[in-house]
């Protein structure tokens, strides 16, 4: 069985509005297990923002457990916590966050500076990154020369970059088009397939999310639904569509012939 890399529990955080308290997360509980792809859906104010925060070691929990890899980050102090950031998670954004003064390898060689001395070594493992997502020969192109679905791939090979316990991805296809979003979504998955990156989407896309293996949808602070996705099925290997035997490495059903990764269905507008 699966190492948990997110344990978090009976977590509670609540801010002040003047004098009155208002519960963003309640008594919540979520476990990921190492090599998972999930989603976690909610509509506005349902505590996605925080329940993020709290993850990301941004913001800490009122009250409750969260454990990351197996070190308890709750009340760590800062001075701490920004390792964790850099050793244990790679955070991929919806705007990609790049430097637009530095070309994509130097911007996935960024994350390493103070864990990797070797600059020679970082560049080595940036380009290898940028292979791993489909940029070989772009490397040195700046943000502005790269189209939006590239820039991304290099804000996911950035999240790569140290070797995390997970990666935290904030509406990752919010600001791509349909054809993109679904690249980044079939680019996820198959890093998830391929070296078990385990992965945490946070997501308004139903259609993005329903190619994790497991959605969680919040509520008011508290997780109320969960729900299998067809990310699931392929990791079992059969056909989500009509349950026919598969390869991991395959990306159309030999039996049905639909796509493992995306369906028109799922992606039409």
């Amino acid at each position: 069985m699966s190492k948990p890399v997110l344990q978090i529990e009976n977590l509670n955080k609540t801010y002040m509005l003047g004098k009155r308290p208002v519960n963003a997360l309640t008594n919540l509980n979520l476990q990921v297990n190492q090599g998972e792809f999930i989603a976690i859906m909610g509509p506005s104010g349902s505590g996605k923002t925080t329940l993020l925060n709290v993850i990301g070691c941004i913001d800490k929990p009122t009250s409750g457990k969260v454990q990351l890899d197996g070190i308890d980050v709750g009340q760590m102090p800062e001075n701490q916590l920004y390792k964790i950031r850099r050793d244990k998670m790679g955070f991929v954004f919806q705007t990609f966050n790049l430097l637009p003064y530095l070309n994509a390898r130097e911007n996935v060689e960024l994350p390493m500076e103070g864990k990797v001395k070797s600059k020679a070594e970082r560049k080595k493992r940036a380009s290898e990154l940028l292979n791993v997502v489909g940029l070989s020969g772009r490397e040195n192109h700046r943000p502005q020369r790269l189209s939006a679905g590239e820039q991304q791939r290099v804000a996911i090979a950035r999240a790569l970059a140290n070797n995390p316990a997970f990666i935290l991805a904030d509406e990752p296809t919010g600001n791509l088009d349909s054809q993109n979003k679904q690249e980044i979504i079939k680019l996820l998955a198959t890093l998830n397939l391929t070296q078990g990156t385990t992965i945490i989407m946070v997501t308004h896309d139903n259609q993005a999310a329903n190619h994790t293996e497991r959605m969680l949808l919040l509520k008011d602070g508290k997780i109320v639904k969960e729900k299998e996705g067809l990310h699931l099925a392929k990791k079992q290997s059969k056909c989500p569509h009509c349950g026919a035997a598969i390869k991991m490495t395959d990306e159309t059903c030999l039996t049905c012939k639909k796509s493992l990764f995306s369906t028109d269905e799922l992606f039409s507008s």
